[in-house]
């Protein structure tokens, strides 16, 4: 498949949601995830990343805005040894939990279907990153409804190697903003990772939506040490 430019994909869907880049840098000596998130309702947008351990949480600016945050506070980055986990609920929990109970990271996403915000039942995204004796791999999975169908559960994982400097995979939750929102569809796409942690940074928040804009979460992660460095991107101060 051909190589997408990321730049382009985020400036050009004024809606994908939220999304989850998961590659290698352009050095070829880091592995590379990113985690966004955007919102249309007052709610939604009423969100910021913060550090918790070696992962990250969701809490609301303002509290005194609040609403259901059943869907919206959750960890999105949780590490389990040489494991980083990133997904978009609290899925995360589950596959930690499971992984850690020695279930695969599908096998520990069974018990999981899309979230039940109905008419738009946003799909489940969830990438896990491994890096053991300076070899890298990682996973993606998708969990969404067949149509818009809430009867239907579909399951899709997709698994890769350490793979090639300066590119990874990229998925999202929605394909374009309509209403209902229309589910991401087929395969991860290959994109390209450009520059350092701050490069890269600052490539994925200038080109998501202006209004729809969230917060951001990028690792690099050294294969040959496990050493990370990360960057967090809040649009509310």
């Amino acid at each position: 498949m051909k190589v997408l430019s990321l730049q382009q994909e985020l400036a050009g869907n004024p809606y994908p949601g939220r999304g989850i880049v998961i590659g290698r840098s352009q050095d070829g000596t880091k592995a590379v995830t990113a985690y966004f998130i955007m919102g249309r309702s007052v709610n939604s947008r009423n969100r910021v990343f913060v550090e918790d351990g070696e992962g990250i949480r969701t809490e609301a600016f303002d509290p005194s805005k609040m609403e259901d945050p059943s869907l919206i506070i959750y960890a999105p980055v949780r590490v389990l040894g040489n494991k980083t986990i990133v997904t978009n609920g609290d899925q995360t929990d589950t596959i930690y939990e499971g992984m850690d109970k020695q279930m695969t990271f599908e096998q520990s996403l069974r018990s999981r279907t899309f979230e039940p915000d109905g008419p738009n039942y946003t799909p489940r995204i969830s990438g896990i990153m491994h890096i053991e004796a300076g070899v890298f791999n990682y996973a993606m999975s998708i969990l969404k409804t067949e149509d818009g169908d809430p009867e239907t559960a579909n399951r899709f994982t997709f698994a890769y190697n350490g793979g090639k400097p300066g590119m990874g995979h990229f998925i999202h939750t929605y394909k374009e903003n309509l209403n209902p929102l229309p589910s991401f569809e087929g395969e991860p796409k290959p994109v390209d990772i450009v520059g350092d942690i701050d490069e890269f940074t600052r490539l994925v928040w200038e080109n998501l939506n202006e209004d729809n804009k969230v917060s951001l979460f990028v690792r690099y992660i050294d294969i040959a040490t496990g050493e990370y460095e990360t960057r967090i991107v809040n649009k509310n101060q």
